[in-house]
């Protein structure tokens, strides 16, 4: 189920944020437990803020393709398997970003953010697998299309007209 291209573009530009701020976040926050200026701690607090408002975007966009993507290729059993696996996967995400975000448990913190990293790296490697699996299967389809149209469009157009023509005789 192909979606429409600013739809697209948008979904692709938050989870690309996502990521992005996700990693230099991570690598900020290993950076500052070995320096000793202000630099990493101030860059992970900025990563932890743009993750955090662009998270709150991607919700929005996978509210929205529920109902336009994720519903009609179920119907159309399109792509089951690895679309199963991304919306597992950012289930995982927001279960965990919300147990981040508003849970203070020290127990479970750690376990918390390590599962919430997996998954994000996980999402990462995924989603990319899932848009071309949906791309590869549509393109195919297409070319079906294209050899069963040309399949038709080569059969004798008068060939019911001859079989009638030989009854009456």
């Amino acid at each position: 189920m192909r979606l429409k291209k600013s739809f697209r573009v948008s979904t692709y530009a938050a989870f690309s944020v996502l990521s992005l701020s996700g990693a230099v976040w991570l690598l900020a926050d290993w950076q500052k437990e070995f320096s000793t200026g202000e630099i990493w701690q101030q860059v992970a607090a900025n990563m932890l803020m743009i993750h955090g408002g662009t998270a709150m975007l991607a919700l929005l966009l996978l509210g929205a393709l529920i109902p336009i993507h994720l519903l009609r290729a179920w119907r159309s059993r399109k792509n089951r398997i690895s679309g199963s696996l991304v919306v597992t996967i950012n289930a995982v995400l927001i279960t965990t970003a919300f147990g981040l975000y508003y849970l203070g448990s020290e127990a479970l913190r750690p376990w918390m953010s390590w599962i919430h990293l997996a998954a994000g790296c996980s999402v990462v490697l995924l989603l990319p697998v899932h848009i071309w699996l949906g791309r590869r299967e549509s393109k195919v389809k297409r070319g079906a299309d294209a050899n069963t149209l040309a399949s038709v469009s080569n059969q004798p157009t008068c060939s019911i007209v001859r079989i009638q023509e030989g009854r009456h005789r």
